[in-house]
């Protein structure tokens, strides 16, 4: 069985959000580490800082899991995407077009 890569997953997500008419944006921030992959903007104006990771053995660093905590405590939506499935669920949340 081939397992997706992560670039699949990203792919699959950007393709996605752009279909319900949302904007996924790649991230970087220079002297960061840990920042998320994308920013997500859905219609109505929710948006989701976003992690991707492959489906199996992808791990989340210490970097992240820290920026992760700081901006949940600030009310942010983090979501970290592994799976289709995940997406499924990141799209159809209370707020999503």
């Amino acid at each position: 069985m081939v397992k997706p890569l992560e670039s699949a997953i990203e792919t699959e997500l950007v393709m996605r959000v752009r279909a319900a008419g949302g904007i996924a944006e790649k991230t970087t921030v220079i002297g960061r580490r840990g920042f998320f992959d994308r920013v997500i903007v859905l219609p109505g104006g929710r948006v989701i800082f976003c992690e991707l990771k492959r489906p199996s053995g992808g791990r989340v660093s210490i970097h992240q899991m820290q920026r992760h905590r700081i901006y949940s405590a600030l009310g942010a939506v983090v979501a970290i995407v592994r799976t289709s499935a995940d997406i499924d669920a990141l799209l159809n949340e209370k707020g999503a077009a």
